[in-house]
């Protein structure tokens, strides 16, 4: 490959130049990928051994999409979109893993992940007729619910972690609020690298100051070794329909969501809106790692908005860039003693330093939502879908009485509720005249390709 420019797709740019916005691009995102691993092994009650192994593959797997998402396989029909997009452990499905976790296991979880990676895959080769289901009113609905879900877990681990025996403890607060305090700073006042890595300075800067307090315990670091690459199989897979019609709808829309990141990128970056054949070989190639990873044992991946965001703030595309932003975090999930080392961190300082992350998800939802016009029809698909997907899940015992499956789909986690809901009301419910004046110039625009199209494939 020849030399590059940053500012291009293609090439190799100086190492001196990739180095900084590479490790840039590790800083904005490795909190976020290996947080889930360490909240879903607490969910599940697993040892420190094996949560060692969970964040290792949640490293190794997002850096193995990575590259599969920028370097794509195959020519004719390629895997990969080709654009400059980094994957990693995605929130979006934590608060539906943990009821799975807490009910069966993680075996469990990765048994659904690959039942997801495979409805994702149909999405990307359906993605242009399926969309048309997910307009930003739905997708941002969902989005909303999910930052709601998430806040009992993030003020839990603020309070310690359930299963502290000093949960609810003012130094567990102390601690929390002063590593959240730390973020908000960095995040409103901080500029370059310190806004960019806010979430990372907070956890490093709680954890010093809860050392005192006695909440750090290094043995595992010792205990693991320097060297290991991701077991196969190491948890297993097991099916249970009802973890698979949960984590399988949240892969439905997170292939929808992509399409937004995609276009983020072309559009913010790249001065163009993404090729159909970019949107479909970006959401295959999600699908597939998602069952890849499985084997592994790393969780559901997803895009990452911020990443996206330093691209198209940046303008720095060179997918060796990224490349090496991947390269750097495989490298960091072979390591297990990285890996011990990020068990160490104490749930408040954890708790503390993601709540804002959950309310910037919550935030995005709302943004989203607002894109459309809120007249009462929207207002009710929205207002209903997030009561109902809530409530349902907060009032503990309101399916009771239901076989244990409809509790799983519907009782534990509010997105499957609320997802359906706004679907279904989306299509029954009447739209507004300049909503079927925008559907028609829609319908009008993908008539218009499809004949210039059909017209190039005649000549």
């Amino acid at each position: 490959m020849k030399r590059g420019s940053i500012f291009e797709t293609d090439g190799i740019p100086q190492f001196h130049e990739a180095l900084p916005l590479a490790l840039q691009h590790v800083v904005a995102m490795i909190v976020g990928c290996v947080t889930p691993a360490i909240i879903i092994a607490g969910a599940a009650g697993i040892s420190n051994e094996d949560q060692v192994i969970l964040i290792q593959a949640a490293l190794v797997v997002a850096a193995f999409s990575t590259l599969i998402q920028l370097f794509p396989i195959g020519k004719k029909f390629p895997i990969g979109s080709g654009l400059p997009m980094i994957m990693g452990v995605s929130f979006a499905y934590v608060p539906s893993m943990q009821a799975i976790a807490d009910g069966y296991g993680i075996d469990t979880i990765l048994g659904a992940q690959v039942v997801g990676g495979v409805i994702a895959v149909v999405m990307g080769i359906l993605v242009k007729k399926i969309r048309v289901f997910f307009p930003p009113l739905i997708t941002g609905t969902v989005v909303f619910t999910i930052g709601l879900s998430l806040y009992p877990t993030a003020i839990n681990y603020m309070a310690g972690g359930t299963s502290n025996p000093d949960y609810g403890s003012w130094q567990n607060w102390l601690v929390a609020f002063f590593t959240l305090t730390v973020v908000t700073v960095l995040n409103h006042f901080g500029k370059g690298i310190w806004k960019l890595a806010s979430i990372l300075v907070g956890i490093v800067v709680g954890y010093i100051v809860s050392i005192p307090f006695g909440m750090v315990d290094v043995s595992s670091v010792g205990r693991a070794s320097a060297f290991q690459l991701p077991k196969f199989m190491h948890f297993g897979i097991h099916f249970e329909i009802s973890a698979c019609v949960a984590i399988g709808l949240l892969f439905a829309i997170n292939s929808i969501q992509a399409i937004g990141d995609y276009s983020a990128t072309t559009i913010g970056a790249m001065n163009r809106t993404p090729k159909d054949q970019e949107l479909q070989s970006g959401i295959v190639a999600y699908g597939l790692t998602n069952i890849v990873g499985a084997l592994f044992g790393g969780l559901p991946t997803a895009t990452y908005s911020q990443n996206v965001g330093i691209v198209t703030t940046t303008k720095v595309i060179n997918r060796c860039v990224l490349g090496l932003a991947a390269i750097i975090l495989g490298v960091a999930g072979i390591v297990p003693k990285f890996s011990a080392l990020l068990t160490t961190i104490p749930q408040c300082v954890l708790g503390g330093a993601t709540v804002s992350v959950f309310a910037s998800i919550a935030m995005t939802g709302m943004k989203l939502v607002a894109s459309a016009e809120m007249d009462y029809r929207n207002s009710s698909i929205v207002g209903l879908a997030a009561a109902l997907g809530v409530g349902v899940s907060q009032a503990t015992s309101a399916l009771s009485t239901f076989p244990e499956w409809v509790t799983m789909i519907f009782g534990k986690s509010p997105v499957v509720l609320a997802t359906i809901i706004a679907v279904f009301m989306n299509i029954i419910l009447p739209k507004t005249r300049n909503e079927k004046k925008e559907e028609m110039q829609h319908d009008a625009e993908v008539k218009h390709k499809l004949e210039e199209d059909h017209k190039r494939f005649e000549k």
